[in-house]
């Protein structure tokens, strides 16, 4: 059967995912900076018997890899992302960053390692597959606006039915696979508003206008718009993650600047929290007599899942069996956002993940300087979007 054929080819090449993984692990590039990552990625493929390749895909180092089954079928994407994040690595291991103040702290380094391997095996066995399977690589997840929006914009999803992408998630159990239908990840906004008002000396109040009071005030209007705002049974956060208004201590500061991150599970919340904000600021000007300055920049929007596709996904991971898997299992939502939300938005599909908790010692979360992952998940990670492929593009049932 197809897919026992995919799995034992993609076993005996587990070590090579590994070698991969580690040897992006130690060279890490950041958002729309990965020349070296995408020379790599681009040289894999030249003994690779695929039927395209597009490089440098939408100006920004994408790379699209075509495979066309003998059979007809549907066409669909799998995507894996390759960028790092500006953080200095503390893991201590032997294939730690090489790059200072660099590091694949998000698994990237593991998505493009499995899906390099998957997609040489789906190469090799082309004329036992059904339809055509578009392999996205793409630069800048992790900046805003993103990658997927380029690659999108130059027309990596003409003719894609459906479009699926694998996370490796630190803090989810070895062995099993996690999915969720519907709204799964949280939209992003951030921004960035800078408050004028009038220095002057502490011991005169009366001739300067405070920035600093203004500000705070707004700090805290910002906390009531969850908890007195949004619906209940939605979601969403407004964080102030920057205040800027160190001066003297008998000063009174003359300006200040914050910045502020929002996520929300969804577009209604999301529009919700942004007007309540416009609002706060205009009322700050009303109120204290200062100039308010608002920068609001909506990004990634909220992951949405297609239940149809997300439970067909679902039905092909449990049929498959696949040896290294204990279970798949419903995930509550996910609190990050993410850049695959806009392939999503253009055509129905799903994104799950694969737990990659380690097997000894603490597990940390993403973005985090001790960051690293249980390599076990790339195989799985492997034979999970193999099923995926096989149910996917039409051939026969698993």
């Amino acid at each position: 059967m197809l897919i026992e054929n995919l799995f034992n080819r993609l076993e005996q090449k587990e070590s090579r995912i590994v070698e991969i993984r580690r040897h992006l692990h130690e060279h890490p590039e950041l958002s729309f900076q990965e020349e070296e990552t995408a020379a790599f990625i681009a040289d894999f493929y030249k003994e690779v018997p695929i039927d395209e390749i597009e490089k440098d895909f939408g100006g920004q180092r994408g790379i699209v890899v075509t495979i066309k089954g003998a059979k007809p079928g549907k066409t669909i994407a799998i995507r894996a992302d390759f960028d790092a994040l500006p953080i200095k690595e503390e893991t201590g291991l032997p294939y730690a960053s090489k790059n200072e103040g660099v590091m694949h702290a998000c698994g990237h380094d593991g998505h493009t390692a499995y899906m390099l391997i998957l997609a040489e095996t789906l190469a090799e066995m082309k004329s036992e597959l059904s339809g055509v399977i578009k392999i996205i690589h793409q630069p800048a997840e992790e900046m805003p606006p993103g990658g997927a929006l380029g690659m999108i914009s130059a027309g990596v999803l003409e003719g894609v039915e459906a479009v699926f992408g694998i996370h490796v998630m630190s803090m989810m159990e070895s062995g099993k696979i996690f999915y969720r239908s519907g709204n799964t990840q949280t939209g992003r906004a951030r921004f960035k508003l800078r408050v004028q008002g009038k220095g002057g000396h502490g011991s005169s109040p009366h001739t300067a206008n405070d920035a600093i009071v203004a500000a705070s005030s707004f700090v805290m209007n910002c906390q009531t718009i969850v908890s007195r705002r949004v619906n209940p049974f939605d979601a969403a956060v407004v964080t102030i993650g920057s205040f800027d208004g160190k001066g003297q201590f008998n000063v009174i500061k003359d300006s200040v600047e914050l910045e502020g991150d929002v996520r929300t599970m969804s577009e209604a919340a999301r529009t919700l929290v942004e007007d309540e904000i416009r609002r706060f600021v205009k009322g700050l000007e009303e109120s204290f007599g200062v100039e308010a300055r608002l920068e609001y920049a909506n990004d990634y929007p909220v992951l949405y899942n297609d239940p149809e596709i997300t439970g067909q996904v679902r039905a092909a991971l449990e049929e498959a069996n696949i040896p290294e898997v204990d279970a798949v299992v419903e995930t509550e939502p996910q609190p990050p956002s993410e850049d695959f939300a806009y392939y999503l938005k253009e055509k129905p599909g799903c994104f799950f993940y694969v737990g990659a908790m380690p097997a000894e010692g603490e597990a940390f979360p993403h973005h985090h300087p001790k960051f690293e992952i249980n390599e076990k998940s790339l195989l799985i990670s492997a034979k999970a979007m193999a099923a995926v492929v096989v149910r996917f593009c039409g051939e026969e049932p698993i």
